[in-house]
């Protein structure tokens, strides 16, 4: 993907394609997305409408899912508009575009397989045309594309226009591994396309933060996987070195992108709140970029800083930051990086209702959360707008 303009194609009726609609891509210059006008997804439906009936039987999905995640992984695959990409070729790309380094492609990698590998017995394949929008933020929510696919008459995927090389990746290790290419469409498009693909498609599986979740009209055939607003409950006998602890790989691993990473800190225990909040900060400071908590790095200009801002400009009076490390590292080679944040906030929080802090279950992509202290009651109200609420182990 270097040289002259490489232009990411889509993939429809079976082929991959250009377009003359486009968009760049962060990263390098010269890399494009080719985008898929609303139109041309109506005409493709009514295609897909009139082919249907005509397709063979489709047996044997979970062994070819798993041939194709193993392709996926460390295969060199044909992708649309890229040409051969090796493994190492696919790690270049995303680390140059998206900022995803190696040991973390790998990890997410490992997870894919074995997602599909525990899964109960195969599903009994339906005649829907099924939608997958993905997110930027980790090319694991794959797995819904994997589980659709295994379901579904057909699946389309709508590629984030952040990091689309994922998606087109498993797309060509599908083809690879012998899926039927009528079966698979590949549509990236302009985000106000993202409702026209919901209207031509039978079954909906999106993904997005707070605004895409409250522009989407809910349905029976929805499944919105919104923001999660992470939160964690500490005890009051716990020791502040064993929380630290037992927080730390909540709120860092995998960079802090998943919607399962903790963002609120709550004790029960008042005066527990800034020593915890102290051994927090002064724990993801000493992580590294490239250490054993691989930190993701920023291409498009001025996002770092913009994530990290975000969390200053939600701060109210008494909030402190307490890691001591600048918001955004550029190192030598200009990467930029946000640096992970932990905020104490002021009091002792004893109802929780509108307007709520800012900062309790504001998701950013990098390790970051907010400590407090909270009622029982406050706590439960928290917890209840909380998808994954951890506690410690008894």
């Amino acid at each position: 993907m270097t040289g002259a303009t490489t232009v990411i194609s889509a993939f429809r009726r079976g082929e991959w394609r250009t377009s003359l609609d486009r968009a760049p891509l962060p990263g390098p210059a010269g890399r494009e997305l080719a985008l898929v006008p609303e139109i041309v997804v109506d005409a493709d439906r009514r295609h897909w409408d009139g082919a249907l009936a005509g397709l063979p039987l489709l047996t044997g999905r979970r062994e070819l899912l798993l041939t194709a995640l193993d392709l996926f992984d460390s295969g060199t695959l044909t992708v649309g508009g890229i040409g051969e990409q090796s493994p190492a070729a696919f790690r270049a790309a995303l680390w140059e575009s998206a900022g995803l380094p190696g040991p973390l492609v790998d990890r997410w990698c490992a997870m894919l397989r074995d997602g599909v590998l525990k899964r109960d017995d195969a599903p009994e394949p339906d005649g829907a045309l099924t939608l997958v929008a993905l997110p930027g933020n980790t090319f694991t929510c794959l797995d819904a594309v994997c589980d659709q696919a295994e379901r579904s008459a057909g699946v389309w995927l709508r590629p984030s226009r952040r990091e689309p090389i994922s998606a087109a990746r498993l797309v060509a290790a599908l083809l690879a591994a012998g899926w039927p290419r009528a079966r698979l469409g590949f549509y990236p498009g302009e985000q106000r396309a993202l409702h026209g693909l919901l209207r031509l498609t039978d079954r909906h599986v999106v993904y997005g933060g707070a605004g895409l979740a409250a522009s989407v009209r809910s349905s029976p055939a929805l499944t919105l996987h919104g923001p999660g607003r992470g939160c964690a409950l500490v005890p009051p006998g716990m020791p502040t070195d064993d929380a630290v602890a037992w927080l730390l790989p909540l709120i860092a691993a995998d960079s802090g992108r998943f919607c399962s990473n903790v963002r609120t800190v709550v004790c029960e225990k008042p005066d527990a709140a800034e020593p915890l909040a102290l051994g927090l900060a002064a724990a993801l400071d000493a992580l590294l970029p490239g250490g054993p908590w691989p930190l993701t790095a920023f291409r498009e200009p001025g996002a770092a800083e913009s994530a990290t801002r975000g969390i200053r400009d939600r701060l109210r009076p008494g909030d402190r930051i307490l890691t001591r490390r600048p918001p955004v590292l550029r190192s030598t080679t200009d990467d930029v990086h946000a640096l992970p944040h932990i905020a104490l906030l002021e009091g002792h929080l004893t109802i929780f209702k509108p307007p709520h802090h800012p900062l309790i279950g504001h998701e950013v992509p990098f390790p970051s959360a907010a400590v407090l202290s909270a009622s029982p009651q406050a706590a439960r109200a928290i917890t209840a707008e909380s998808l994954f609420v951890y506690r410690p182990a008894k």
